[in-house]
């Protein structure tokens, strides 16, 4: 009797590099996405150039995949997040064929026959996976395993400093945005305040720099919630990234020349209307005055509501997983060492489930491409029954240059873990 697939949820980076193990392995895969095409969350912030170069991107298993298939593999330069779908997300999904399912929506896992409550027998019933498609088409998936690489773009952090929206932040519709804007042009003559220390917000106001150049009339002010301010601006030469460094050096030369006004130490309690723009005010009282426009760009949390019939262990503070959360802790975390990022410590009491990619950080701003990569070879040789190779920690990550994360309250204080490490892109994290 043929055992049911392993289904995979979230046909992104990490997603599609976890069925190309699977099928190297031998097993049977299943990758369900709800976006229209492979690396939807990723098509989002195609605009964006990436800070790691190509020989970086590619997973080893998925790129034999493609060179079986008459790929050629690109060797040189830093693409854009939609080079990076274009030239390998969607070929790879071309070469996994039938067992990428797009506008597909997973609303539910569980265990056949037992809901969350239930004990007896558990382990030895198959998954089920609850989907939706396009023409609101229900159906249940029988799964022997399941990854989950849904990531966590879908709920960026509000701008709120104690984690929920700010006062009148839910009602100011289109005045306030999460993702890196893509026309900035929409904004000429306008004041912006960017909202956010990582790698997201650095970007957003370099591009807002731009038009400052050219529109004078146009005014940027970038709001932290930290004090310190030498690691929001990067590891300079310390940095194995030569484009992530150039990155933070350049957004500090902005603010020098007085391009972009930073305001520190501003935690975001509340916005209302002013009557000629909004006015955003922090917990010790202080505003920013006549913004027509706010980019939050202040991090992501995970989705965890399709699996609230599973047995999961996460971290109290990062909702992370459990089995990782010491390692990837902005507050204990020593720079460029990430330690644990195999399947023994991914396992859940859910025998057979996995979180992995970037939803397996939880809110932790560490994440990189290459962790994510590991994490699912680590997981398909365990489901395989290689145990050797599953144990086997095969990540080398380079060094950042740069500590400073959540150490102290202000940010300030080392080792702790960089901004952000994503070296995927130079924006938010990506989905799975």
């Amino acid at each position: 009797m043929s055992l049911p697939p392993v289904v995979v949820i979230g046909a992104g980076p990490q997603g599609l590099a976890a069925a190309a193990h699977l099928r190297e392995r031998g097993l049977e895969a299943i990758v369900l996405e709800r976006g229209s095409g492979p690396g939807a969350a990723v098509s989002e912030w195609g605009h964006v150039r990436l800070f790691s170069p190509w020989d970086e991107l590619i997973d080893a298993a998925a790129g034999r995949l493609l060179e079986g298939a008459g790929w050629t593999r690109p060797t040189a330069g830093y693409p854009t997040g939609a080079n990076w779908v274009q030239r390998y997300l969607a070929p790879l999904a071309s070469a996994l064929g039938d067992s990428v399912r797009f506008r597909t929506t997973v609303t539910g896992v569980s265990r056949s026959g037992r809901d969350k409550v239930v004990t007896a027998g558990r382990a030895t019933q198959p998954f089920i996976v609850h989907t939706i498609d396009a023409q609101g088409h229900e159906d249940r998936i029988l799964a022997r395993a399941v990854l989950d690489a849904s990531g966590t773009w879908s709920q960026p952090n509000p701008m709120g400093a104690d984690g929920l929206p700010a006062l009148g932040e839910r009602t100011a519709g289109e005045r306030v945005s999460y993702r890196i804007p893509t026309d900035v042009e929409q904004f000429a003559g306008r004041h912006v305040l960017v909202v956010g220390a990582g790698h997201s917000a650095i970007h957003a106001v370099i591009r807002l720099s731009d038009l400052v150049r050219r529109h004078p009339g146009t005014a940027v002010t970038w709001a932290l919630r930290r004090v310190a301010t030498d690691a929001v601006f990067g590891g300079g030469e310390a940095d194995d990234l030569a484009e992530r460094a150039a990155l933070g050096t350049r957004a500090k030369q902005l603010v020098e020349d007085g391009l972009v006004t930073l305001v520190t130490g501003f935690r975001v309690a509340a916005i209302h209307d002013g009557g000629s723009g909004a006015i955003v005010t922090a917990e010790d009282g202080r505003t920013v005055t006549d913004v027509a426009h706010v980019i939050a760009l202040t991090g992501f949390r995970p989705d965890t509501s399709i699996l609230s019939e599973l047995r999961i262990d996460l971290d109290p503070a990062l909702e992370a997983v459990a089995g990782i959360a010491d390692e990837i802790d902005p507050h204990l975390h020593s720079c460029g060492t990430v330690a644990a990022t195999g399947a023994r410590q991914l396992t859940q009491p859910e025998a057979g489930f996995f979180i992995v990619g970037a939803k397996s950080y939880g809110r932790a701003p560490t994440f990189l491409a290459l962790t994510g990569y590991e994490q699912v070879r680590s997981v398909v040789a365990h489901l395989a029954g290689d145990h050797e190779s599953a144990a086997r920690n095969e990540l080398v990550l380079p060094e950042t240059g740069v500590c400073g994360g959540s150490a102290s309250f202000d940010g300030g204080g080392c080792c702790a873990a960089p901004v952000l490490q994503i070296r995927t892109r130079e924006s938010a994290p990506m989905g799975g």
